[in-house]
């Protein structure tokens, strides 16, 4: 087993099914030492995150993803679980998703945390809210799908 196939993929499900996924992007993230642990551990979630992004200065930032504290590191090295954390990506696509933002009904929503040789990455997308209808939509409409492909099984 090698050891990119152990690290650990955060995800946040609930997007999926809450947003309507446009464009991703996939952006570093600015961590200390004990985070990126924490993050290797499993011990992080994004479900309650989303991105600003300003295009003057152009920076990104995401808000409200939880890591917890790793506790070997000492109290002294610990990191605030919640803080704000500053997101890594080229000027030209960080002003393309603050253009995105003042779309209406558009947001920026943290879809996975892995590591990439090494390096923890955040895959964000571009997303537009869906009404309850919508969701009951696409709830019956994957189910159907998983139906077809179940009877197409048995058939061979």
């Amino acid at each position: 087993m090698s050891k990119q196939a152990r690290e650990p993929e955060i995800e946040n499900r609930k997007a999926r099914h809450d947003y309507e996924i446009g464009e991703t992007f996939e952006c570093g993230m600015v961590l200390r030492g004990s985070e990126v642990k924490s993050i290797r551990a499993g011990q992080a979630s994004i479900a309650e995150g989303f991105v600003m992004a300003r295009s003057n200065p152009p920076t990104l930032e995401l808000h409200g993803a939880h890591i917890a504290e790793y506790p070997p590191a000492g109290r002294d090295r610990q990191h605030v679980p919640t803080r704000v954390r500053r997101m890594l990506a080229h000027v030209s696509e960080i002003r393309k998703l603050a253009l995105a933002m003042q779309a209406k009904g558009c947001t920026l929503v943290p879809l996975k945390i892995y590591f990439k040789n090494g390096v923890a990455k955040l895959l964000v997308g571009v997303a537009t809210g869906r009404k309850k209808g919508d969701k009951r939509a696409a709830i019956k409409e994957r189910e159907t799908k998983r139906d077809i492909e179940r009877e197409m099984g048995r058939r061979r």
